[in-house]
């Protein structure tokens, strides 16, 4: 059984910055894609970055390409997500997840409690 503690999250003016953690406990980390998700109040979970097993391959949705950096520390059983020059659509509770290599909720089998993200305008 995998668990994810996430960390990080905060209250952040437009602009700031914020890096989001994802411990895993449980063994076969490094089998897993890492999946970052977000809820903001009324909307779905959204998909918003996923990194491969061996952290070569990246995807990202588009509304974060070019500030949020996703990675991972297969020897730390951790996942990071970097994110820089946040908006206030940012705002919203994260969620990591692992998986499979995909963009749909369904398709991860793991996931965290969530951190919320506030960012003001």
């Amino acid at each position: 059984q995998v668990q994810l503690v996430e960390s990080g999250g905060g209250s952040v003016q437009a602009g700031g910055s914020l890096r989001l953690s994802c411990a895993a406990t449980g063994s076969a980390f490094d089998y897993y894609t890492v999946g970052w998700f977000r809820q903001s109040p009324g909307k779905d979970r959204e998909f918003v970055a996923r990194v491969s097993p061996n952290g070569n391959t990246i995807r990202y949705t588009d509304s974060v390409k070019g500030r949020f950096t996703i990675s991972r520390d297969n020897a730390k059983n951790t996942g990071y997500l970097q994110m820089n020059s946040l908006k206030f659509e940012d705002t919203a509770v994260y969620f990591c997840a692992l998986g499979s290599w995909s963009d749909r909720n369904e398709d991860y089998r793991y996931w965290g409690q969530g951190t919320q993200v506030t960012v003001s305008s």
